[in-house]
């Protein structure tokens, strides 16, 4: 292992600005990334890098192996954009109707290009550096979906992984990072109350789900600690609820409701969950409905490990970068957090600025001023460990 970072070698940042404005325009929604998957594969040979496709459905793993044994170390972007129409008017505005990259995911993506063209002027010295660029992260579908691809574990058995998420709110360029859980676990729960059709006139000749619905909301906001601070955190909102037709003379039969939870750790997440199963079945059995439920969308908590963290901080150190700080986890999902639940790794973050629009905002643009020193930050972590 070397104790030491390297000389950083330079890239063009207006050529990987270029690159992703050129992303930006061809947003494209989760699993269907075939153009930006393309563009990326496209790019990667052209500089001459090792790159294999159709991983886990859409993505990209692109592998930089010396002549040495050593660790095998990994940096995970994201492929995919939102079904959000762009508010923006610049000339690299998203082209596609209803479709825009508003979490930065076109920014992510193009970091770990300009990684590409440092470790091609400095490759490793030893062991492995890989570039996944997953698809489908925002649906929660991504990272699973590479993980069951048997060529993923043929081609990489990674000793540790990192990813960065930008950060609105945060200065620019300010890293943000955290021991243990980096973002919260999360996952959409969906309740079935089946009854019974009735006249309308006559509801008593069926079993109508509204009362099983009204009480499963109460039930399911007593379960809500939104306090971050707080050990027992948990967030239960309400997102959907859908209650019989529009059909005026008739009784209700069927009702569901679809909530959304997040917990600071898988644990808890999973007591949760458990503990809104036992209520729901409650009710639906006081009210003489069947009930049906299923888990949708679940993202892992991320939880960063110590040595990871450690590795990450040694590089942000090396390279002088401004750091700033976080009490807890932030409350959304990542699904990178499936491979920090298998491997060792890290999820950091880094500003996109005090006033940046939020993600997921229709007016919400990633900054390119961030290409270089986060690519710069990938390639300090890979080098100090790998030379």
């Amino acid at each position: 292992m070397h104790a030491t970072t390297p000389p950083i070698p330079t890239i063009d940042l207006q050529f990987w600005t270029n690159f992703r404005r050129e992303v930006h325009q061809q947003a494209e929604l989760s699993g269907l990334e075939v153009i930006t998957a393309k563009k990326v594969a496209d790019q990667l040979r052209a500089m001459g890098v090792e790159v294999h496709e159709a991983i886990g459905g859409t993505g990209v793993l692109a592998l930089f192996r010396s002549q040495k044994e050593g660790a095998q170390l990994m940096f995970r972007t994201e492929l995919d954009a939102l079904p959000i129409q762009e508010i923006n008017t610049f000339a690299h505005r998203s082209v596609t109707n209803g479709v825009s990259h508003k979490c930065g995911h076109d920014g992510h993506l193009t970091i770990l290009m300009a990684l590409a063209a440092r470790l091609r002027q400095s490759p490793p010295e030893t062991g492995t550096v890989a570039l996944l660029f997953q698809p489908a992260e925002e649906t929660g579908e991504g990272a699973a979906a590479v993980l069951a691809d048997p060529r993923f574990h043929q081609l990489l058995q990674p000793h540790q992984v990192y990813a960065l998420h930008n950060l609105p709110g945060y200065p620019l360029g300010h890293i943000v990072i955290r021991n243990g859980s980096f973002t919260a676990a999360v996952v959409s729960r969906v309740y079935r109350f089946l009854g019974k059709t009735a006249h309308a006139a006559e509801p008593e000749h069926g079993f109508n789900p509204a009362r099983a619905l009204s009480l499963a909301v109460e039930a399911a906001l007593q379960q809500s600690r939104n306090q971050p601070d707080a050990e027992a955190f948990s967030v239960v909102t309400p997102v959907h609820i859908n209650l019989g037709s529009k059909d005026y003379g008739i009784s209700a039969g069927a009702g569901e409701l679809h909530l959304t939870l997040r917990c600071w750790t898988q644990e808890a997440l999973d007591q949760l969950v458990s503990h809104l199963d036992q209520a729901m079945t409650q009710i639906a059995a006081q009210e003489n409905l069947q009930l049906q439920s299923e888990s949708l969308h679940p993202f892992h908590a991320n939880e960063n490990s110590e040595e990871a963290v450690q590795h990450l901080r040694e590089a942000v150190a090396a390279l002088a970068l401004p750091t700033a700080t976080r009490d807890y986890p932030f409350k959304w999902g990542e699904d990178f957090g499936l491979f920090t639940q298998r491997y060792s790794g890290a999820m950091f973050g880094i500003g996109s600025g005090v006033d940046s629009p939020a993600l997921h905002n229709p007016d919400y643009d990633f900054p390119d001023e961030l290409i270089d020193p986060a690519s710069a930050l990938f390639f300090a972590i890979a080098k100090r460990q790998l030379g």
